[in-house]
């Protein structure tokens, strides 16, 4: 008999990949839990759509007035200076679906973190370190920090059934258009000369499609109450990124030292990876030159079918 799964920010970038691999493993009856209502057009055949804010508690125990057995949270708000927003959504609206959640025998709830709780401790870092909220510069890093401390919370004291993971820079076909690699490649499609930083920043890439599997198999954890670092084996400067991708479309000129690092912006952002390697065999990670080829194929053919060139 197939299980109930609930994906919180399905219509999302990060959500909508991981329904692709659900529905590809064939074992889950699969609900999509967003905010932003789509178009039948763009629905996935199959999927059940529900449409509410997390943020509004009364509401969100309306809808989901059925039974679930997995729950995986990639909910969240792209724009983190909207201050107010942000936090609502990825620590209330996250505390919101634990607390309706914590009194149901559900058998994994996943919040999905951020490497951003680590603030500007050294990388690489390690699931171990001792973090503080108050030395979070980012309101995006203190909700999401919040969040983590709650599902612990929860685990302790109620053996809440939660993990979480804290994902590094995840990229592919579909992200956000305001996403560094998107953005380059946007520019670059466009012949554009375009404002970087100095690009030095030290970054750690994975490609969706890699981060969905790893999520995949932590559903079936027998552990809970930990939290993990997901990323790819391999860290890259932010530069090197950015001319590997002028250097595979051939067109447009990056213009490195235009733009200041933000002062909540770290200089290098790594982890370590011993930890989810003890419970989850690792395949062999996308290739970060294959990983962008397919994310400048999906950009250039969609934005060819809007005439943005043109």
């Amino acid at each position: 008999m197939k299980k109930t799964i609930l994906v919180v920010g399905g219509t999302g970038f990060i959500g909508k990949n991981f329904i692709t691999t659900l529905i590809k493993k064939k074992k889950f009856n699969i609900f999509s839990l967003s905010k932003t209502k789509l178009s039948k057009k763009l629905c996935i055949k199959g999927i059940k759509y529900i449409f509410c804010d997390i943020k509004k508690k009364d509401q969100l125990k309306k809808k989901l007035n059925f039974s679930v057995d997995y729950v995986v949270n990639f909910s969240g708000h792209i724009n983190h200076k909207e201050k107010k927003k942000t936090y609502e959504t990825h620590f209330l609206g996250a505390k919101n679906l634990i607390d309706i959640f914590l009194k149901r025998k559900i058998k994994k709830f996943i919040q999905i973190g951020s490497s951003v709780e680590y603030g500007f401790l050294k990388s690489p870092h390690d699931e171990k370190d001792n973090l503080d909220i108050e030395n979070l510069r980012s309101i995006y890093g203190r909700s999401k920090l919040s969040s983590t401390k709650y599902v612990i919370k929860c685990y302790k004291k109620n053996n809440f059934p939660g993990l979480v993971i804290r994902p590094y820079l995840i990229y592919g076909p579909g992200q956000s258009h305001q996403r560094l690699i998107p953005t380059t490649i946007i520019n670059c499609l466009k012949n554009n000369s375009f404002n970087c930083s100095s690009g030095k920043q030290i970054r750690n890439f994975m490609f969706v499609d890699d981060f969905s599997k790893i999520v995949y198999k932590c559903l079936f954890l027998k552990i809970s109450g930990e939290i993990f670092n997901i990323g790819s084996s391999k860290n890259y400067k932010v530069k090197f990124i950015i001319n590997k991708i002028n250097q595979l479309i051939g067109k447009g000129s990056p213009r490195y030292n235009k733009i200041k690092l933000r002062k909540d912006e770290p200089l290098n952002l790594y982890p370590k990876l011993k930890k989810i390697k003890r419970y989850i065999k690792f395949k062999r990670s996308t290739k970060i030159e294959f990983g962008l080829k397919k994310t400048i194929f999906y950009y250039k053919k969609s934005y060819n079918e809007k005439n943005l060139f043109n």
